[in-house]
């Protein structure tokens, strides 16, 4: 079951794959007061994309910036609430299919004690994304 379904945005950062980048990136976060809501991150040979959803997103955008990193992307997203509860993805993913919507990227997170699953979703019409998950 859908909680709630809001839009976002996300912040993607493209940096030389190398240890330690993500504790830095986090630590900038944290001493700005930035907490990451969802984070994800892959390599790209030679280099990393670290994207994450965060409590302020344009304060991060500017942290980073500040702290010398500039490959720096912002981009819109859709964030679900969802049970966290077997089938839950399969219920949007669902919706999006009925819609002829196509997922671009899609990473979460998930707790244990009862609380909401958090999914970011980036599809081929947000917008559209967004008001099927509303309904």
């Amino acid at each position: 079951m859908i909680k709630t379904a809001k839009s976002g945005k996300e912040i993607a950062v493209t940096v030389v794959n190398k240890a330690g980048v993500l504790a830095d990136i986090s630590k900038i976060l944290s001493e700005h007061g930035i907490n990451l809501d969802a984070v994800s991150g892959y390599t790209l040979g030679k280099e990393a994309k670290i994207t994450f959803l965060a409590d302020d997103a344009q304060r991060a955008l500017d942290a980073l910036k500040k702290s010398g990193y500039k490959s720096i992307k912002e981009n819109e997203v859709v964030v679900v609430e969802i049970e966290n509860k077997p089938g839950a993805l399969k219920n949007i993913t669902e919706v999006l299919t009925a819609q002829g919507l196509d997922i671009k990227q899609i990473y979460g997170t998930a707790c244990a004690s009862g609380c909401p699953a958090k999914v970011v979703i980036s599809t081929s019409d947000n917008n559209k994304a967004l008001v099927c998950f509303r309904k």
